[in-house]
């Protein structure tokens, strides 16, 4: 973990509610599963934000405004300063991987998967992306994801965009190896259809983000564990959900 100050470099709205900020900063330690706690001014709590790439030195993040803290940082001008704690949680093992991989993705639950993605396209994977939203104005990092090589399916539950339905409408079984991040019906739902061949990053309410408030700790099958230290990645065989 680092905390350091973080430069915006650009920070705008790319779909429904949701933002892209770039900050500049020292990227050395960030992996691809990991997520930085931004302070932001006149708010009690940091807000954890996953990482959606690297390049260089610029840390790209998407964001959905959802309250106080995300409506405040959507305002932020380039060239703000930004306290950050970053190389947070353990992140994707991208070891594990076969020579095909599967991404699945729900909402602001994709970002993650876009930086994964492009580590695995390094590797020389082949990599496809299934990625659901509830409205078209919601579909965000398709064109990123193409442009890597990624095989991309978009699903909206009003029919919108891409195919009408949720995620499991569009995967077989059986499936490759997935790294999965989304909401929590989602994530059993995925589970459940395909097993537990992969990892889950999951998504909880983050106090402190160093695992010393314990306020996001989960049940798994080798004990409580804490997402923002043991996780937020976990083997899904090994999760209870």
């Amino acid at each position: 973990m680092k905390q350091s100050k973080w430069t915006i470099v650009s920070n705008t709205r790319i779909a429904c509610r949701t933002y892209l900020m770039q900050l500049q900063g020292d990227t050395s330690a960030i992996r691809p599963g990991q997520f930085v706690e931004i302070e932001v001014p006149g708010c009690y709590l940091r807000r954890p934000i996953s990482v959606c790439n690297i390049e260089g030195d610029i840390l790209t993040i998407i964001y959905k405004v959802v309250g106080q803290g995300t409506a405040q940082m959507a305002q932020m001008p380039k060239g703000e300063e930004l306290d950050i704690l970053s190389g947070l949680g353990n992140g994707y093992d991208l070891t594990k991987a076969g020579q095909e991989v599967l991404l699945i993705g729900g909402g602001v639950g994709v970002p993650p998967l876009v930086f994964a993605a492009k580590r695995l396209r390094e590797a020389g994977k082949s990599v496809r992306v299934v990625m659901g939203f509830n409205t078209a104005d919601e579909v965000f990092a398709e064109k990123e994801l193409m442009a890597l090589g990624c095989r991309v399916d978009v699903c909206t539950m009003d029919g919108s965009y891409g195919t009408k339905g949720v995620v499991t409408d569009m995967i077989s079984t059986p499936a490759p190896y997935y790294y999965a991040c989304g909401p929590l019906p989602m994530l059993r739902a995925v589970t459940e259809q395909i097993g537990t061949n992969g990892q889950i990053s999951m998504e909880e309410r983050m106090g402190c983000g160093v695992g010393i408030c314990v306020g996001c700790s989960i049940e798994t099958k080798q004990g409580i564990k804490r997402v923002c230290v043991e996780g937020p990645v976990f083997d899904a065989e090994d999760l209870k959900i």
